[in-house]
Protein backbone atom coordinates (compact mmCIF):
# COMPACT_ATOMS: atom_id res chain seq x y z
CA UNK A 1 0.00 0.00 0.00
CA UNK A 2 1.64 3.97 -1.04
CA UNK A 3 1.36 6.15 2.02
CA UNK A 4 1.00 9.48 1.01
CA UNK A 5 2.42 12.27 2.75
CA UNK A 6 0.40 14.49 4.50
CA UNK A 7 0.18 17.69 2.97
CA UNK A 8 -2.36 19.66 5.47
CA UNK A 9 -5.24 19.26 2.97
CA UNK A 10 -7.46 16.21 2.43
CA UNK A 11 -8.66 16.59 -1.19
CA UNK A 12 -12.44 16.43 -2.09
CA UNK A 13 -14.42 13.60 -4.16
CA UNK A 14 -14.77 16.51 -6.78
CA UNK A 15 -11.08 17.48 -6.43
CA UNK A 16 -10.26 13.46 -7.63
CA UNK A 17 -13.24 13.31 -10.09
CA UNK A 18 -11.93 16.53 -11.44
CA UNK A 19 -8.20 15.30 -11.53
CA UNK A 20 -9.24 11.93 -12.81
CA UNK A 21 -11.72 13.20 -16.03
CA UNK A 22 -8.42 15.84 -16.70
CA UNK A 23 -6.52 13.30 -17.41
CA UNK A 24 -9.00 11.41 -19.49
CA UNK A 25 -9.20 14.24 -21.62
CA UNK A 26 -5.18 14.34 -21.75
CA UNK A 27 -5.00 10.96 -22.54
CA UNK A 28 -7.51 10.84 -25.32
CA UNK A 29 -5.17 14.01 -26.75
CA UNK A 30 -2.11 11.97 -26.74
CA UNK A 31 -3.99 8.69 -27.79
CA UNK A 32 -5.05 11.08 -31.24
CA UNK A 33 -1.20 12.22 -31.35
CA UNK A 34 -3.05 15.72 -31.19
CA UNK A 35 -0.20 17.95 -29.67
CA UNK A 36 -2.32 21.41 -30.15
CA UNK A 37 -4.92 19.68 -27.47
CA UNK A 38 -2.09 18.39 -25.35
CA UNK A 39 -0.61 22.03 -25.43
CA UNK A 40 -3.97 23.46 -24.60
CA UNK A 41 -4.01 21.67 -21.16
CA UNK A 42 -0.87 23.42 -19.79
CA UNK A 43 0.73 26.47 -18.52
CA UNK A 44 3.16 28.20 -20.21
CA UNK A 45 6.56 28.37 -19.65
CA UNK A 46 6.50 24.53 -18.61
CA UNK A 47 9.18 23.37 -16.77
CA UNK A 48 10.17 20.01 -17.37
CA UNK A 49 12.68 18.00 -14.98
CA UNK A 50 15.29 15.01 -16.09
CA UNK A 51 18.11 12.88 -16.05
CA UNK A 52 20.88 12.64 -18.84
CA UNK A 53 22.76 9.79 -20.49
CA UNK A 54 25.44 11.13 -17.87
CA UNK A 55 23.64 10.59 -14.77
CA UNK A 56 23.37 14.35 -14.36
CA UNK A 57 19.65 16.40 -13.62
CA UNK A 58 18.30 18.67 -16.11
CA UNK A 59 15.95 21.23 -16.58
CA UNK A 60 14.44 23.18 -18.74
CA UNK A 61 11.20 25.49 -19.71
CA UNK A 62 9.57 25.34 -22.93
CA UNK A 63 6.89 27.73 -24.46
CA UNK A 64 4.57 26.84 -26.59
CA UNK A 65 6.19 26.49 -29.70
CA UNK A 66 8.61 24.59 -28.57
CA UNK A 67 6.26 21.92 -26.95
CA UNK A 68 4.55 21.27 -30.01
CA UNK A 69 7.44 20.78 -32.04
CA UNK A 70 9.45 18.08 -29.12
CA UNK A 71 6.02 16.48 -28.44
CA UNK A 72 5.30 15.80 -32.43
CA UNK A 73 8.67 14.74 -33.06
CA UNK A 74 8.70 12.28 -29.98
CA UNK A 75 5.45 11.01 -30.46
CA UNK A 76 5.40 10.68 -34.83
CA UNK A 77 2.88 10.86 -37.31
CA UNK A 78 2.17 7.02 -36.64
CA UNK A 79 -1.37 5.48 -38.32
CA UNK A 80 -2.34 4.27 -35.34
CA UNK A 81 -3.35 5.59 -31.69
CA UNK A 82 -1.68 4.94 -28.82
CA UNK A 83 -3.29 3.75 -25.87
CA UNK A 84 -2.48 4.15 -22.42
CA UNK A 85 -3.27 2.47 -18.72
CA UNK A 86 -2.32 4.07 -16.20
CA UNK A 87 -2.26 4.16 -12.52
CA UNK A 88 -2.04 7.79 -11.08
CA UNK A 89 -1.53 8.56 -7.31
CA UNK A 90 -2.46 12.14 -6.34
CA UNK A 91 -0.73 13.97 -3.77
CA UNK A 92 -3.09 17.30 -3.58
CA UNK A 93 -1.36 20.03 -1.93
CA UNK A 94 -4.33 22.12 -1.54
CA UNK A 95 -7.81 22.35 -3.68
CA UNK A 96 -5.48 24.30 -7.03
CA UNK A 97 -2.16 22.28 -6.57
CA UNK A 98 -1.57 18.56 -7.11
CA UNK A 99 1.43 16.21 -7.48
CA UNK A 100 0.83 13.37 -9.70
CA UNK A 101 2.81 10.22 -9.40
CA UNK A 102 1.90 7.93 -12.49
CA UNK A 103 2.82 4.65 -13.26
CA UNK A 104 1.68 3.66 -17.36
CA UNK A 105 1.80 1.18 -20.03
CA UNK A 106 1.62 3.23 -23.36
CA UNK A 107 1.11 0.86 -26.61
CA UNK A 108 1.64 2.87 -29.81
CA UNK A 109 2.28 1.13 -33.54
CA UNK A 110 2.38 -2.26 -31.90
CA UNK A 111 5.26 -1.51 -29.06
CA UNK A 112 4.49 -1.77 -25.63
CA UNK A 113 6.61 0.85 -22.73
CA UNK A 114 6.44 1.30 -19.55
CA UNK A 115 6.56 4.61 -18.08
CA UNK A 116 6.74 6.12 -14.87
CA UNK A 117 6.65 10.22 -14.41
CA UNK A 118 4.97 12.89 -12.14
CA UNK A 119 3.75 15.87 -13.25
CA UNK A 120 2.31 18.79 -11.40
CA UNK A 121 -1.32 20.49 -11.99
CA UNK A 122 -2.66 23.99 -11.17
CA UNK A 123 -5.99 24.05 -10.64
CA UNK A 124 -7.53 27.60 -12.30
CA UNK A 125 -11.13 29.29 -12.61
CA UNK A 126 -11.68 25.76 -11.86
CA UNK A 127 -9.55 23.97 -14.73
CA UNK A 128 -6.75 22.10 -14.38
CA UNK A 129 -3.48 22.48 -16.52
CA UNK A 130 -0.52 20.59 -16.21
CA UNK A 131 2.85 22.98 -15.68
CA UNK A 132 5.76 20.62 -14.53
CA UNK A 133 6.41 17.30 -16.44
CA UNK A 134 9.10 15.05 -14.57
CA UNK A 135 10.56 12.15 -16.19
CA UNK A 136 13.76 10.11 -15.88
CA UNK A 137 15.58 9.61 -19.40
CA UNK A 138 14.80 12.79 -21.42
CA UNK A 139 17.53 15.21 -20.33
CA UNK A 140 19.62 14.66 -22.86
CA UNK A 141 16.29 16.25 -24.96
CA UNK A 142 16.10 19.35 -23.24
Amino acid sequence: MTHLPDTGYTPTAEDRASLDAWFAEYDAASGKRDVERMADMAVFPLNLVSDDSAGDGRSAQWDRRQFVETMTHVMGDGGQDITFESTRTPVFLSASMAVVFTDSVMTADGHTQQLRYADILLRRNGTWAFQTMIQGGWGDNL
